[in-house]
């Protein structure tokens, strides 16, 4: 359940303590210094994926600011991903400043003084990551803190829209989908400093990373005649295009990986014994196929031989087609 942290119930004169003691216990140790006379109602909204902090921030103008004293005193490594949503914040970091405006985001990293600027009434979601857990080289996220993210293209615009609908959704995750989440999430930040570090060989690695959660996804659904590119791309906060991206690298393409693992389960059930005497149309629809007559049409183009006929040889390795066994896609 998110927790949340509110100074709208208190008068003007106790919400500048209050929001303090709210933003270090919630973030880390930090100067906050509210800049109206009479401070905006603020609010903070948290969750947690695994060991991934999410918290959405809602408050008025204030500076940020986090020193050596902060630093030495709690020891804190968090790589912090701001998502702006309203207002314009100006940041500090690493001998750098970045401006960013709603639909843009930035990184932190806490092990290093850093200060922000919040200008206005503002709202952005905030996402802290162990340091530990990202593994890139120091100086890989140094060079990047305090930058302005568009999220227009390439991987800055996958990790944002990945985390702008993680955060929506984070309170409907059980344990087990939310550290699997959070996993993908530190797999597209490491691809975004990757890229924009200029080593897209890792970046590649990263795309095979997140193939394999999508396949092991289908596997498990495999029998659903509902699967779609779609729904899959929604499973994993990716775009469809994307999605057909991946199995780009493999040659292949959704659909067709899809069709070919759902042959391949029917070709060993219908050599088995018990099953001679189920009919192929309840085998088809067990792996997801819909109609029978496009079911044997395609095993058929695949195999060399119809269903039925593969069902009566009852033997194994007496298939047609390839000799692995495994169909070719048409």
């Amino acid at each position: 359940m998110p927790v949340v942290l509110s100074t709208e119930p208190l008068s003007a004169a106790d919400r500048a303590e209050r929001w303090h003691e709210a933003v270090s216990g919630t973030f880390m140790p930090m100067d906050v210094n509210l800049l109206e006379k009479e401070p905006s109602p603020g609010t903070i909204v948290s969750s947690r994926l695994g060991t991934l902090h999410i918290s959405r921030v809602q408050a008025g103008p204030q500076v940020v600011k986090r020193d050596k004293r902060h630093i030495s005193r709690d020891g804190c490594r968090s790589l912090i991903v701001s998502l702006q949503q309203q207002g314009i914040t100006t940041k500090e970091q690493d001998g750098r400043e970045s401006v960013i405006r709603p639909g843009e985001f930035s990184i932190s990293d806490s092990s290093r003084q850093f200060g922000v600027k919040l200008e206005g009434e503002f709202a952005f979601t905030s996402f802290h990551f162990p340091r530990e857990e990202l593994h890139v080289r120091d100086k890989d996220l140094q060079a990047l803190t305090a930058t302005t993210f568009t999220g227009e293209e390439g991987s800055a615009a996958l990790l944002a829209t990945f985390l702008s609908r993680m955060a929506r959704e984070a309170d409907g995750f059980d344990d087990s989908a939310g550290r699997r989440v959070a996993a993908t999430a530190l797999d597209l930040m490491v691809l975004l400093i990757d890229e924009r570090r200029g080593r897209s060989t890792s970046a590649g690695t990263h795309a095979a990373a997140s193939l394999e959660r999508v396949k092991d996804y289908v596997m498990r659904n495999l029998g659903d005649p509902d699967l779609s590119p779609s729904r899959i791309a929604e499973a994993h906060f990716m775009s469809v295009r994307y999605l057909h991206k991946l199995f780009q690298l493999e040659g292949t393409t959704v659909g067709g990986w899809i069709r070919t693992q759902r042959l391949e389960r029917c070709r060993r059930e219908l050599l088995r014994p018990m099953t001679r005497e189920v009919g192929v149309a309840a085998i088809a629809q067990r792996w997801g196929f819909v109609s029978p007559s496009h079911f044997s049409r395609i095993f058929r183009a695949a195999y060399g031989t119809t269903p039925r006929e593969w069902q009566l040889q009852g033997r194994p390795g007496a298939h047609c087609g390839n000799t692995d066994g495994a169909p070719t896609e048409k």
